[in-house]
């Protein structure tokens, strides 16, 4: 991976090769009078956000849900 850094004047005139750049895999750091100011990275995005309580009351537990499997059932699982 390569670092570039580059001056806004710089990244005005050739932006599609930054980003083509970036799709790349390296790193441009956009500086304004020498000092970086940004960092141009690759999109990602944003993951999916977890609702709890979705599916309150619609499901039920048993009450001895946490209670040791029969030994028939847990023969049922090990196959032949």
């Amino acid at each position: 991976m390569n670092t570039k850094t580059l001056n806004i004047h710089e990244v005005t005139a050739y932006i599609s090769e930054f980003v083509r750049a970036v799709q790349q895999g390296d790193d441009v750091i956009i500086a304004r009078d020498g000092e970086p100011v940004a960092r141009l990275v690759p999109y990602r995005a944003p993951r999916s956000v977890r609702r709890f309580g979705v599916l309150a009351g619609q499901v039920k537990l048993r009450d001895d849900f946490d209670e040791p499997l029969t030994e028939d059932l847990l023969k049922s699982f090990e196959g032949d």
